[in-house]
């Protein structure tokens, strides 16, 4: 059955990038062959055609199940004419809630909703923001099990969409989710019962009051959040800085409930209930004669793995874990003996045959291959190793090499870095980590009192002492390797190298897996041609963040806003797309002016990337200026040349940093690039009246072929005479997804529409890129890679569209300009 197993995983991964999902004839065709293969695989006598067989009679099992498990998934849906008006709602807290500075963030199941004809989804995740309706207003104390009586607004699913990055639609519909929003704060918001009993909230009433011990006993502790990932695999409240240092050394598998941890935590549990049953618990009773204590051992592990892995939120590295040993337990009680493989294998099945969408996340494929790279390492081996503690060190030494060595592949393609101290890393952080944080933090987050603050302070204190280590180890130069995402003929030829490199002792030439590896780590960033540059405008909500490349250059324009403490433009899409480039350094930054929706993600990118310089209209005392290795400040008449592009700062003058009256938006970065033949325009947030400065300055300097519309498409910007001054091609609308400003402006849009200008807006097209060279080439994320998971966006989108384009032509009909 293996052979069947991985070819449904295959499946499965399949349909996720398909563009729209199959029809009920093809999904019933694929299931009527998938049986006459499994039928016909009994009589086949060749073994190499029965595997094939039995592989794509699962391949089509995989996609059909994934298939249909999504159309199930996507049915409940908001309707369009609920989104953004007021609904009454009745339903249950059902998830940990994450509480941050503005507020709290829950799973809500609803029961019904009190407003006739509205039709809400049954599972939503809701925000509860502090002064909504002003300032004193005081957030629920949601928990999970409550009822509660909400009045809420609320959207269809909907994320950035960006090369690298986090697809937070599908992570919704993974979740089961159809729907987010807010709650309005309003009187008739009130709780209705206290708790509400089921299964799954009883779960997550023992995570909150077990994270609530751990946060009252480390009130204000730095790595509180660590230990409380470690007891129930909640790691929202680890700070985005940790992160960094965590992956820097390669432990960030660690600071969660690891496999590891569920096998150690299990296996303890299972040898008491052998020695206990073994001894008749101190009875007379001879236990063991009716069950062996083998068996008791088996079970009693299992149970508490399972227990474990319900702390951990039901993760894919504790899920894997968790069937590995029910696998080898039921074997066990079955008496029959299993091989690793099979045991893995049927992990892997049961995994995907639960959550078909756990082949999109790197977590998936590093859990499971760091488990067959274990594996493939271990086979054929030729003689045990000495005993004791050389012995164990010579194992540990062994394991940790071939995990390192064998996914370099896998991170690279994952993640476009690898952790060069992580062999060091982890040979210190995981007995720690294991070996005493996680049984410290689990005794004293279950013992009340004074002892068990204690144990925590101590697995705090341990923590403590292992992150400034690895702090040391990740600044240590040379830490990271970075390269781009390999393509996928020199991942294969990688991940050869790394097999030939783990064979074992004896084996022909094994330094030759070495020299396949070097296709992949040497990659370099692919550049622009000479004479020309490309720019990438991000899909980052509402704010502006843009990368300029030229042949040996790159240029970052504004860094998106920030989204919650910890989150921003510059963490959550322009990091991890340069990772994924191989990009490790920009020639320069320009943040336009101090409004946050642009400067928000500056602060990460300074420190995730070497930047050589910082320009700016920011004061001097800002915390961006000085963290800047070199800071300018922007003024009109500035001009470089890149690998023969031109940059030419045009606004703001010297003068208006004298003139303390103007709004930040008037001192707007203004920057226009080209190579002679084509340009693009960057206006930031300029309004009517530096548009109007800017004609009567030159008009001739402004014309650009694309234009990224000034503040937004807000109803201040884009007047008639600078759009003709500029006379583009192109507009790039830089929006948040049905934002509270309602950029661009109806007024707006149309106005570019009635001169033939195209209109791209990355709320709905997703990041948008463009290539100078004698013309223009536009292309579009969520054009370039479709899935079925954008279909209800993608009518949504073309609804609006629609129905603009009509509004256009009776605009057009009445233009006097």
């Amino acid at each position: 059955m293996r052979s069947f197993i991985l070819g449904f995983v295959t499946g499965a991964t399949v349909l996720q990038s398909a563009a729209a999902l199959p029809s009920a004839r093809l999904m019933a065709t694929c299931i009527a062959a998938a049986l006459l293969l499994l039928a016909g695989a009994r009589v086949i006598r060749p073994p190499a055609a029965r595997i094939a067989a039995l592989a794509i009679a699962g391949l089509l099992s995989g996609y059909t199940w994934a298939a249909y498990v999504a159309q199930t998934t996507l049915a409940p849906s908001l309707d369009a004419r609920d989104e953004g008006r007021d609904v009454r709602i009745v339903g249950i807290v059902q998830t940990l809630p994450y509480r941050f500075d503005q507020g709290v963030r829950f799973d809500f199941r609803v029961e019904r909703s009190l407003d006739a004809g509205a039709r809400v989804p049954p599972h939503i995740v809701l925000s509860w923001y502090a002064g909504m309706h002003g300032a004193h207003q005081v957030v629920g104390d949601v928990q999970p099990g409550q009822r509660w009586r909400l009045t809420v607004r609320l959207q269809r699913p909907h994320g950035n969409a960006n090369p690298g990055g986090f697809d937070y639609e599908v992570w919704l519909l993974e979740q089961g989710v159809r729907a987010t929003g807010y709650v309005r704060g309003t009187e008739d918001d009130r709780l209705l019962d206290s708790f509400v009993p089921s299964p799954g909230v009883v779960v997550e009433r023992v995570r909150a009051t077990l994270r609530a011990r751990i946060q009252h006993a480390l009130a204000g502790r730095t790595y509180a959040g660590v230990i409380v990932a470690l007891v129930i695999g909640d790691q929202r409240g680890i700070d985005q800085a940790d992160w960094q240092v965590f992956n820097r050394t390669g432990i960030g598998h660690l600071i969660s409930i690891s496999g590891l941890h569920i096998t150690m935590i299990a296996g303890l549990a299972g040898w008491a209930a052998s020695a206990l049953w073994r001894r008749s618990f101190f009875t007379g009773a001879q236990l063991p004669l009716r069950l062996p204590a083998q068996k008791v051992a088996a079970l009693v592990g299992a149970g508490i793995a399972l227990l474990y892995v319900l702390l951990a939120g039901f993760g894919v590295p504790a899920q894997r874990t968790l069937y590995m040993l029910s696998v080898v337990a039921l074997a066990l009680w079955t008496g029959r003996l299993t091989a690793v493989s099979h045991v893995l294998c049927a992990a892997l099945g049961v995994v995907v045959l639960l959550d078909p969408w756990a082949g999109l996340w790197p977590g998936f494929w590093l859990s499971f291959g760091a488990v067959a790279v274990i594996v493939f390492a271990g086979h054929g081996r030729v003689g045990a190793p000495p005993a004791g503690a050389r012995g164990a060190l010579m194992v540990a030494g062994r394991t940790q090499w071939a995990v390192t060595a064998g996914l370099v592949p896998l991170t690279l393609l994952l993640f476009g870095q690898v952790s060069v101290v992580s062999p060091l890393a982890n040979a210190v952080a995981i007995p720690l980590v294991s070996f005493v944080v996680t049984p410290l933090a689990l005794a004293g987050s279950m013992m009340p009192g004074p002892p068990g603050d204690w144990l925590l302070l101590l697995a705090h204190w341990t923590v403590e002492m292992l992150a400034w280590l690895l702090r040391h180890m990740a600044g240590w130069p040379g830490a990271v390797w970075r390269a781009p995402a390999p393509q996928a003929w020199v991942f294969v030829l990688g991940l050869g190298g790394t097999l030939w490199m783990l064979m074992p002792r004896g084996w022909p030439h094994r330094w030759a897996g070495a020299v396949a590896l070097l296709p992949m780590l040497l990659q370099v960033p692919d550049r622009p041609r000479a004479g020309t540059f490309r720019v990438t405008a991000f899909d980052v909500g509402q704010g502006m963040a843009l990368l300029v490349e030229t042949e040996r250059h790159r240029l970052l324009y504004d860094t998106g806003p920030g989204y919650a403490p910890g989150a921003d433009g510059g963490s959550r899409v322009i990091l991890p797309y340069l990772r994924m480039r191989g990009i490790a350094a920009l020639d320069g930054v320009v943040v336009s002016h101090s409004d946050t929706d642009h400067t928000g993600g500056a602060l990460a990118v300074l420190e995730g990337v070497d930047v050589t310089w910082l320009a700016s209209s920011l004061p001097g005392d800002r915390a961006i200026v000085r963290a800047a290795r070199r800071h300018i400040r922007c003024a009109a008449g500035q001009h470089w040349h890149w690998d023969g592009i031109t940059f030419e700062t045009l606004h703001p003058t010297l003068a208006s940093y004298d003139e303390v009256q103007l709004k930040t938006n008037a001192r707007s970065c203004t920057l226009r690039i080209t190579n002679g033949r084509t340009a693009i325009l960057l206006a930031g947030d300029i309004e009517a009246s530096q548009e109007s400065s800017l004609v009567l300055g030159g008009a001739e300097r402004l014309h650009a072929d694309v234009l990224l519309a000034p503040h937004h498409g807000s109803g201040t910007s884009s007047t008639a005479a600078f759009l003709a001054a500029v006379r583009p091609t192109v507009a790039v609308f830089q929006v948040g997804w049905r934002n509270r400003y309602h950029h661009p402006k109806d007024a707006v849009w149309l106005r570019y529409g009635a001169l033939g200008i195209r209109r791209l807006r990355t709320d709905e097209a997703g990041a948008v890129a463009l290539a100078f060279g004698d013309r223009v080439d536009v292309t579009t994320w969520r054009a370039q890679h479709p899935r079925y998971w954008y279909g209800h966006e993608s009518d949504r989108a073309s609804t609006a569209e629609a129905a603009r384009a009509e509004a256009e032509d009776i605009g057009n009909a009445n233009s006097t300009w």
